[in-house]
């Protein structure tokens, strides 16, 4: 008897459908897996056996086919374990289930039945939906993952007997219900501040600016001086996500197996620190069937790279794209994936190999040579894709001993809003989103510039030896430091503020 169950599976950060067909005939006892499975999903008999024998049904001593339909695409993971089950259940006759062809199901099984997790959910939710489908059944784990997904039935099964007993009663059962505080992005909770940050106030300010414009940032200073403290802090003063922003994290992360148990949404905006011995695959993405990396999980938030000449030269250079595009491409002999990154970079490094270069206190033991090399490892183009430059001195034992909080991240918070909807009203009618986004057009449409002005620019320019890309990201800042002036237009002020952002062209590579 040959039955047929509705199932699903993820390629790059979207569902396509997959057709679970199960054949039982006459012959010597064999479960044979068809349609390019993986290890994991050939391992699924001995896990279907024993689900189907510990939940109270028979197992076949018969000659059992498995078809995976498209049978030209690779299908990985546990999540056609449930679809298996039931296809070999209802394929024996055992039960008898009307509306199979209206229904998808995903679920890895446990050996006595009970539905585990599964990677990809809100991705199938998606596809289910948009196949016209009737209803999509997960582990409970996944029920409120899927249900986010408007218009479209998710139901859950604790485990193989419970979702047998579910379709058996044609759906009866309440679907999952999300409700208004699993989608509140309004107040997102974060476990860090920036009240909690001494001192360094000229680093705030820029990180502020960073923030209201959508810039990336390089700290330079001594081991201590607080970098990955600030860095951390970065995206409790971004915008609060809005629900589009929301579901594009929550996708790349339910594909990545990262969304939390019982979660509805990735709600607040992502925070990424990869460590310097990352992998290419493992910083932009990859494998057989590849997978979002570092820099696409950083999608809509922040990805932050400490000790940044560490990292290796090629997964650096890597970089380049997804910094001026805002998606990475991974290219395999059978198929190419496009993968969202939209990330903001806050990179940090010390002065020189033992970190003490310029500091005050203690002294710093490399020579020129070895300075110049350490300095070296971060090639020019990349660079110039980083809009503020800092330097994050040593805190004064004064600075270390204030028992006072700083400012909150949500006054913080308040004043980059403002200077968001100056740029959300500014760019109302084009796909630009924030200053740092702006093309040579826009720069020329939204940041006139006076004589006064120009002149200024000029000056530095000639005097830094700095490039174009270096001209247009300086006057890009000088927009959003206006913005956060509540200015019109760009004066003198802002050009100069914008001017000494870029300290390290000058005292670095200059």
């Amino acid at each position: 008897m040959l039955a047929r169950i509705n199932s699903a599976a993820v390629l790059g950060v979207d569902a396509y459908p997959v057709q679970v067909e199960v054949d039982i005939s006459r012959g010597l006892r064999s479960f044979t897996t068809v349609g390019l499975p993986d290890a994991a999903v050939r391992e699924s008999r001995e896990r279907v056996e024993s689900a189907i024998r510990n939940s109270g049904f028979e197992f076949p001593i018969e000659r059992i086919t498995v078809n995976l339909a498209p049978a030209d695409v690779r299908k990985e993971g546990p999540s056609f374990d449930l679809p298996i089950a039931l296809g070999i259940i209802v394929a024996t006759g055992q039960v008898s289930i009307d509306n199979l062809d209206d229904v998808v199901l995903v679920g890895e099984l446990s050996l006595d039945g009970h539905l585990r997790r599964v990677a990809g959910a809100l991705p199938v939710a998606l596809g289910a939906r948009a196949w016209d489908y009737q209803a999509l059944v997960v582990p409970p784990d996944n029920g409120k993952e899927a249900a986010v997904v408007d218009d479209f039935e998710v139901y859950t099964a604790e485990n193989l007997y419970d979702c047998v007993c579910l379709l058996e009663q044609e759906l009866m059962a309440e679907p999952v219900q999300v409700t208004q505080e699993d989608l509140n992005l309004d107040t997102p909770d974060y476990a860090v501040d920036f009240s909690e940050v001494k001192g360094q106030q000229h680093v705030k300010r820029a990180l502020e600016i960073a923030a209201a414009g959508g810039h990336n940032v390089i700290m330079m200073g001594p081991p201590g001086a607080g970098k990955t403290m600030l860095a951390r802090r970065m995206p409790t003063i971004l915008p609060p996500m809005a629900l589009a922003e929301a579901l594009e994290v929550t996708k790349l992360y339910s594909v990545a197996g990262l969304v939390g148990r019982h979660t509805a949404l990735v709600t607040t905006r992502p925070f990424r620190h990869p460590h310097h011995t990352v992998s290419i695959a493992g910083l932009v993405g990859g494998g057989s069937i590849p997978k979002p990396g570092e820099i696409s999980l950083a999608h809509n938030g922040v990805l932050f790279l400490d000790e940044l000449p560490e990292f290796r030269r090629d997964a650096l250079e890597v970089l380049r794209q997804p910094l001026e595009d805002e998606i990475v491409t991974i290219a395999r002999a059978q198929q190419t994936l496009t993968f969202p990154a939209n990330f903001q970079m806050i990179a940090s490094m010390n002065p020189c190999p033992c970190g003490y270069y310029t500091d005050p206190v203690k002294q710093c033991t490399c020579s020129s040579g070895e300075i110049s090399r350490y300095r070296k490892r971060i090639s020019g183009p990349l660079l110039d894709r980083i809009d503020i430059h800092l330097e994050v001195p040593r805190l004064t034992p004064d600075e270390l001993f204030q028992h006072e909080l700083g400012e909150p991240s949500v006054a913080i918070r308040e004043r980059v809003l403002r200077a968001r909807q100056i740029q959300q009203e500014r760019f109302a009618d084009t796909d630009i989103h924030a200053n740092a986004q702006m093309s040579s057009r826009a720069m020329r449409k939204f940041c006139a510039l006076t004589d006064e002005v120009e002149s200024l620019l000029r000056t530095a320019i000639d005097q830094f030896a700095l490039s174009a890309r270096a001209h247009d990201r300086i006057i890009k800042l000088a927009r959003t430091v206006a913005d956060l002036d509540g200015s019109e237009s760009i004066e003198v002020p802002h050009i100069a503020e914008a001017v000494q952002y870029r300290s390290l062209d000058r005292k670095l590579w200059g």
